[in-house]
């Protein structure tokens, strides 16, 4: 069975356009097949200070996988383009790619490991913008 993956993906560090083509590539090989994706927006920082601006997407992904494997493996993509730490208690940073899970078809789930849907969406202009563009209203 197919699955609706959101995804939000961001880069302030390095070719951030060709990170974030490369990060959807990779997502298309290893979670599922892209779908839709918004247009790149550039941005401020949010929750961090940093003279380098984010530039940033969302996309759907159809995927069999479960949302923990989905997680896993857009980590492991982080991980191959370059992001060596991730962003914890409230603690952000450069990186030259982020990409969180944002929704998974109406799943809510609120553990340690991953909360879905994302709890910070609505007070993210960065991610609410492109997602509305790709999401059909319901």
């Amino acid at each position: 069975m197919k699955h609706s993956l959101y995804i939000g993906l961001g880069s302030n560090l390095g070719d951030r356009k060709a990170l974030i083509t490369e990060a959807l590539r990779l997502v298309g090989l290893q979670v599922g097949s892209v779908e839709r994706v918004s247009s790149m927006t550039e941005t401020e920082p949010w929750g961090f200070d940093s003279e380098n601006k984010f530039l940033n997407a969302a996309a759907l992904v159809l995927t069999t996988l479960s949302p923990y494997e989905c997680l896993r493996r857009t980590q492991y993509i982080e991980r191959m383009l370059g992001r060596r730490q991730k962003s914890t208690d409230g603690h952000y940073h450069d990186r030259p790619i982020d990409i969180d899970l944002l929704m998974y078809d109406n799943l809510e789930i609120h553990e340690n490991e991953l909360t879905l849907p994302h709890p910070r969406i609505e007070e993210r202009e960065f991610v609410k913008i492109p997602l509305q563009e790709i999401r059909p209203q319901s």
